[in-house]
């Protein structure tokens, strides 16, 4: 199935694969860090996949800058946003969450007002 806005495939099918193999790389799965990023943050713990979600976020904020100037393209933020998420992920695994378990939140959440929502967690 793909989306018909990009063509590509269904965002979910996409989050449940990388999903799997991020599963596949923790400790516990024998995920062996000499052959794997994944398994090498995951196995150095939460400071080192945690320190790289902020160096991602940092890079998300700096590519929309640059867009929004007339300095970089479209593509540059597409890409930070996929290495922010993909982070995310492997923090998601650590700590025995999934991809699904993000998208259910955002579901519970859509059709409710952002301003409702922020109030009711105040």
């Amino acid at each position: 199935m793909t989306s018909a806005l990009t063509d590509s495939p269904a965002p979910d099918a996409v989050l449940a694969r990388l999903t799997q193999v991020i599963e596949s790389r923790l400790p516990a799965r024998g995920g062996d860090p000499q052959t794997s990023y994944v398994a090498r943050l995951l196995a150095k713990g939460p400071d080192a996949f945690l320190k790289k979600i902020g160096e991602e976020a940092a890079e998300v904020l700096l590519a929309a800058k640059d867009a929004e100037h007339g300095r970089g393209a479209r593509e540059k933020l597409v890409a930070e946003m996929a290495d922010l998420w993909f982070h995310g992920m492997v923090a998601l695994a650590y700590y025995g969450c999934r991809a699904a378990d993000v998208t259910a939140e955002l579901a519970r959440r859509e059709g409710l007002s952002g301003l409702e929502e922020k109030a009711r967690r105040a």
